[in-house]
């Protein structure tokens, strides 16, 4: 895959894109890593290998694959209803869960029957503080002002989910004990070296030299620079993007029963396969295509921040394409999607 017959510059203009971080996969291996840009309007802070972005919504393909993990440790069950399991909090029981209950499988394909209330699952605010899942879950933040529950019967439809993937937090983190931070840290970013990864509410002084402004499409700063979620499981990752390379590798690598944090070519293959019915929806990812051609990918997009993830896993090819300005218009209609038509498959 390679960047063909585009001036990457001149479409950064256009856009008005402050900062691009490009990682190109080619043979189950990272080739290159382009950087363009800035880190911050108004400074000379240059994007390079290591600038941290905010991945938004990827971070549910970390989860995923922090969820396969513990599964495959038997740790956790796909297909067990979670609050068997779940301690602090229980989903509450009524008509749509009598036949069907909340897994972790349809949590993870957004078919769990959670519907997020209107305007929930904004970025942290200083005034509103960090909430707890249990405390958000129940509805008394501002953050989710609405208690979640069953809105449908689970697997009878998809609807995309935040609330579901704090679900699945708060389980990893009552079956486990530890926050939800620690436990991806102990099991995934230290045994692929994700060095540049995190998950804290507050980005350690040490990253922050190589940390990402968010902008908006004029390129002007978002209020506070550095929007977080206090939701990780969801939304709360800051990475670059050869790490999230070096984590779809990883897929790619489990795929041929060469993983190294233990996942097995079956619990990566699933990950990778249409779930409820819907041949568009993996676990924590989407597809597009079938058998060895199949594509999957995964877009985050939040606060002055848009990226995407793309690859092609039997294949062993990828990009992941990462920015610190929201566009306000869909990844593929902006210059993201011309770099992703761009590239020679």
């Amino acid at each position: 895959m390679n960047l063909i017959n585009m001036n990457i510059k001149e479409r950064m203009d256009y856009y008005k894109v402050s900062g691009l971080s490009i990682t190109v996969i080619e043979g189950g291996q990272i080739s290159t890593t382009e950087c363009f840009g800035l880190l911050e309007e108004g400074t000379n802070k240059k994007v390079d290998s290591n600038s941290i972005f905010s991945a938004a919504s990827i971070s549910k393909f970390l989860t995923s694959f922090l969820v396969m993990k513990l599964s495959e440790q038997g740790i956790l069950d796909l297909d067990e209803d979670v609050n068997k399991k779940l301690s602090s909090w229980k989903v509450p029981e009524n008509d749509f869960t009598k036949n069907k209950k909340v897994t972790l499988r349809n949590l993870l394909s957004h078919q769990a029957g959670i519907i997020d209330p209107e305007g929930s699952f904004t970025e942290l605010t200083l005034i509103k503080g960090i909430p707890s899942m249990v405390e958000l879950l129940e509805g008394r933040t501002s953050y989710c002002n609405l208690p979640i529950e069953v809105r449908y019967e689970p697997e009878s439809n998809f609807q995309y989910s935040d609330a579901g993937f704090c679900i699945i937090q708060l389980l990893i983190e009552d079956v486990t004990g530890l926050p939800f931070q620690q436990v991806m840290e102990e099991q995934l970013f230290q045994l692929l070296n994700m060095k540049n990864s995190t998950l804290k509410t507050t980005i350690p002084e040490a990253k922050r030299e190589w940390l990402s402004s968010g902008h908006n499409k004029s390129r002007k700063l978002v209020d506070g620079k550095y929007p977080i979620y206090p939701y990780p499981a969801a939304a709360g990752l800051w990475t670059t993007s050869s790490d999230l390379a070096i984590l779809v590798i990883e897929l790619m690598d489990s795929l041929k029963g060469q993983s190294t944090i233990g996942l097995s070519a079956r619990k990566a293959k699933e990950m990778i396969s249409p779930q409820g019915g819907r041949e568009w929806t993996g676990l924590g990812l989407f597809l597009d295509g079938s058998g060895q051609e199949i594509e999957i990918s995964s877009l985050g997009w939040g606060v002055g921040f848009q990226c995407m993830m793309v690859a092609y896993p039997y294949l062993r090819k990828g990009v992941v394409i990462m920015t610190n300005t929201d566009l306000g218009i869909h990844q593929l209609e902006g210059i993201i999607g011309e770099i992703y038509n761009s590239l020679s498959i």
